[in-house]
Parts: structure tokens; C-alpha cells; sequence
């Protein structure tokens, strides 16, 4: 990051409303909401300050999200999904019982140990001996801490 944008950035946090204000007119050429609060004006200001300095979204990842924001207009009632999207070729990692275990993700399904599984939980389950959520003994999925057995 640039000197000069890393000052911008640290600035803003110090600027009184009323600067933030012309800030915003200044980046977005049109005015800031009048009830638009002050920390929330901050981190809009710093993304905006970062996309002009540096580009902005993907046109992948904007096309992604514009599906997203339809495809929620249509049917409100779906919700979203935020699970991760693992891509082929990612290596999971995952330390049990001071043993490391490597997991590669493969087009369809997954690799351990030289052996193809189709979930996660399959291979969570052979390395623990019991019953595991795959994504959340990966670090995966939110839930329960996951122990780690030493």
C-alpha cells in the first residue's frame, strides 16, 4: 500500500462528520445519506479510497455478487449461502492427536491418504474413529470449538 493512501486511511478516523461529508460527495459524486452514522461512514470512505487507488471487484466476483442480489430479489425466503467454496486443488490441513492430516480437493470429492472420499465427514471419521462434522473439524463451519486432541 501506497504512503499516500495509508495516511488517507488513517485519517479518516480523526476527520469530524462534516469532512466526512465532503469526502463522500467528493468519492461518490452525490451526497451522504443525512442519518448515515459517522462509523459507518469510515470503513465506505476507506474501501472507496483503496478501489480508486488500486481497482476495484473483480468482473467475476461483481457478476457473482450481481447474481447473488437477483437471485435474492426473486425469492426472499432462500437464504443465503456463505459455505466456502473449495476449490480442486486446495489442501485442508488439520493437526489430531499431534498427527498432521492433509486433505486435497479434488473436481469430485476429496483425497486422503492415497484414497478418494465423497465428503469430508468420511475422512473426519477415519481419522478420529467417531462421528465428526467433516466441514467443522476442518475449521470449515462455525459450531463448537473444535479440541484439538493431544
Amino acid at each position: 500500500m501506497s504512503l499516500e493512501i495509508s495516511t488517507k486511511l488513517q485519517e479518516l478516523p480523526l476527520l469530524p462528520k462534516l469532512e466526512l461529508q465532503a469526502l463522500w460527495q467528493e468519492l461518490f459524486a452525490r451526497r451522504a445519506h443525512p442519518r448515515l452514522r459517522r462509523n459507518l461512514m469510515i470503513p465506505i470512505l476507506a474501501y472507496r479510497i483503496q478501489e480508486n487507488a488500486y481497482g476495484g471487484l473483480k468482473p467475476s466476483t461483481y457478476k457473482c455478487l450481481q447474481k447473488l442480489a437477483a437471485d435474492q430479489d426473486q425469492d426472499r425466503k432462500t437464504p443465503l449461502s456463505l459455505a466456502p467454496q473449495l476449490r480442486a486443488g486446495t489442501k485442508l490441513l488439520r493437526q489430531f492427536q499431534g498427527e498432521m492430516h492433509e486433505v486435497l480437493v479434488g473436481d469430485e470429492g476429496f483425497e486422503y491418504r492415497g484414497k478418494r472420499y465423497e465428503s469430508l465427514s468420511e475422512i473426519a471419521r477415519q481419522i478420529t474413529g467417531t462421528r465428526w462434522s467433516g466441514p467443522l473439524f476442518f475449521g470449515l463451519k462455525k459450531g463448537q470449538k473444535v479440541r484439538s486432541a493431544q
